[in-house]
C-alpha cells in the first residue's frame, strides 16, 4: 500500500503543501513580528513627542496634571527619570525609573531615542523624551509599552495562521486524493489491460480517452498498440493457413504422382515424363514458397547480404517480361513493355529481377482476362525507374500502406509475401517502392533506384 502510487502521490502532495505553509507561517510571523515592533516604537514616539508639546503649552503652570500625562498617551504607561532632584514638574506623582536604561547626555543631545527595561518583573519597549526649561535638562518622560501586548498580537496572528493552515491541508489532502485518484484509475485501467494483452486477450476495451493530457495519450497508444497486436495476431494465423494450403496443394500432387509411378499405375513413357514434370514444377513451387518465407526472415533480422554486379537493366526487363509471357496469352491480356533508356547500374542483378518477377506477379494476379498489363523503364535525374501497371480493380487509400506488409492479403489468397519482399529489397537495394492508384482505374507500382 505505502508503495503504491495512489498512497505515494497525496502523501508527497501534502507534504509539500505543510512544508510551503511551515515556511509561509515562518516568514509571516518574522514579518509580523518586525511590522508591529516598528509600529509600536512609531506610536510610542508620536505619544512622546505629545508630552512635550503638552508641557511646553503647560510650562507657565509649572506644573502638568498627570490625568493629562495620561490622557496624552491612552493606556501606555509614562515613567518619570529625575535629573534636577527636588523639582515637581507634574501634579501627582509618576513612577520613578532608574535613570540607568537612559542614556541622558544622548537624549540631551539626540531628543527621543527607543530603549528596553524592565520594571517590577514586566518587560518594556519604550521611547523616552528629554524635559528641558530652557537649556536646563530637567529630566526624561519615558513612554513605554508592555512587551507582553506584543506577543498578545502575535499569539493572535499565529492562531489565525493555524487555522487557516489546517484548513488548507484538509482542503489540499481532499484535492491530492481526487487528483490521485484521477491519475491512477486510468493506470490501473491501463495496468489491467496490459494483464490482458500479456495474456493474449487482445480485444481489450478502454474507455475513450479524452484530453491531451499524457495519460490520454498513453491510453490512445496503448489501443493502438493492442489494435495492432490483435491484427497481426490475425495476419500470423492468416499466413499459417495460407502457407498451409500453399505447402498442401504442391505436396498432394507430388505424393500423388510419386504414388502413381511407384505402383505402376502410369506405365506410358509420354505419361511417366508428364508426371515427372509436374513432380518438378511443384518442387519448383515449394522451393519458392520456403524461399519467400527466409528471404523475409533475412531481411526483418538484417541479415541480408546485396551483391554488387554490373547489372543492364535492358536485359533484366526482357528477362523479366519474358517470363510472363505465355501467361498473358493464355488470358488474352494485353502485355507490353516500353523501354525509354538503357542504363547499367551496379547493384544486385537476381535480387532485382526477383522485385520486378513480384510486381508482375501481382499484376497478373489482380488484372481480368483481357485487360492490359505494361512494363516500363526509364531513366532521369540520376535515377532508374521501372514501373509495373495494370488494369486491375485498383487499391482504396486505406489499403495502400497494408498490402506491402507481410502475410496480408486482400482476398485471403496467397502468402501475403511477394510485395513486402519487394519493397524490403528495394530499400536494402538502396531504393524504394512508389505506388499509385484509384479504385476501379488500376495500379502503378514503380521501381525507383539511383544510379550510383
Amino acid at each position: 500500500m505505502f508503495g503504491s502510487l495512489r498512497f505515494r502521490l497525496p502523501a508527497l502532495f501534502l507534504l509539500g503543501i505543510v512544508f510551503a505553509g511551515i515556511v509561509a507561517t515562518a516568514v509571516s510571523i518574522r514579518f509580523f513580528q518586525d511590522y508591529t515592533k516598528a509600529r509600536a516604537i512609531d506610536e510610542l514616539r508620536s505619544e512622546s513627542v505629545g508630552i512635550v508639546q503638552l508641557y511646553a503649552t503647560q510650562a507657565g503652570r509649572q506644573t502638568v496634571p498627570r490625568s493629562e500625562l495620561q490622557a496624552a498617551i491612552g493606556g501606555d504607561r509614562i515613567f518619570y527619570v529625575p535629573v534636577v532632584r527636588g523639582a515637581e514638574l507634574f501634579v501627582g506623582k509618576l513612577p520613578p525609573l532608574s535613570p540607568s536604561p537612559v542614556d541622558l547626555h544622548r537624549l540631551d543631545r539626540s531628543g527621543p531615542v527607543t530603549v528596553h527595561f524592565t520594571h517590577v518583573r514586566t518587560k518594556y519597549i519604550a521611547v523616552a523624551s528629554p524635559v528641558k526649561l530652557g537649556p536646563q535638562l530637567f529630566g526624561a518622560l519615558v513612554v513605554a509599552k508592555p512587551e507582553s501586548q506584543l506577543r498578545s498580537r502575535l499569539l493572535g496572528l499565529i492562531e489565525r495562521l493555524a487555522i487557516a493552515f489546517g484548513g488548507g491541508v484538509i482542503v489540499a489532502g481532499l484535492l491530492g486524493v481526487y487528483l490521485t485518484r484521477r491519475i491512477t484509475h486510468p493506470l490501473g485501467t491501463l495496468s489491467h489491460a496490459a494483464d490482458e494483452v500479456a495474456s493474449g486477450d487482445y480485444a481489450v476495451e478502454l474507455p475513450p480517452a479524452r484530453g491531451s493530457d499524457e495519460i490520454s495519450t498513453l491510453s490512445r497508444r496503448f489501443a493502438d498498440m493492442a489494435a495492432k497486436l490483435a491484427e497481426s495476431e490475425a495476419l500470423s494465423r492468416n499466413f499459417l493457413m495460407s502457407v498451409s494450403h500453399e505447402l498442401r496443394t504442391p505436396l498432394t500432387a507430388i505424393r500423388g504422382h510419386v504414388s502413381a509411378l511407384r505402383e505402376g499405375v502410369i506405365e506410358a513413357p509420354d505419361l511417366r515424363s508428364a508426371s515427372l514434370a509436374v513432380i518438378e514444377v511443384e518442387a519448383m513451387r515449394l522451393e519458392r514458397l520456403v524461399g519467400d518465407v527466409l528471404d523475409l526472415a533475412k531481411l526483418d533480422a538484417h541479415r541480408f547480404t546485396v551483391l554488387q554486379e554490373e547489372v543492364d537493366m535492358e536485359q533484366l526487363v526482357d528477362r523479366a517480361f519474358s517470363a510472363f509471357g505465355e501467361e498473358a496469352r493464355r488470358r488474352t491480356i494485353d502485355y507490353r513493355r516500353e523501354v525509354n533508356a538503357r542504363p547499367v547500374i551496379v547493384s544486385d542483378g537476381d535480387r532485382l529481377l526477383q522485385i520486378i518477377s513480384n510486381l508482375l506477379s501481382n499484376a497478373f494476379r489482380w488484372t481480368p482476362e483481357g485487360g492490359r498489363i505494361w512494363l516500363e523503364l526509364g531513366a532521369e535525374n540520376g535515377t532508374i525507374s521501372v514501373a509495373v501497371s495494370d488494369t486491375g480493380p485498383g487499391i482504396s487509400a486505406e489499403e495502400r500502406e497494408r498490402i506491402f506488409r507481410p502475410f496480408w492479403s486482400r482476398d485471403g489468397g496467397g502468402t501475403g509475401l511477394g510485395l513486402a519482399i519487394a519493397r524490403e529489397l528495394a530499400v536494402a537495394l538502396g531504393g524504394r517502392i512508389e505506388l499509385r492508384s484509384e479504385p476501379g482505374l488500376g495500379s502503378r507500382f514503380e521501381l525507383v533506384l539511383p544510379t550510383a
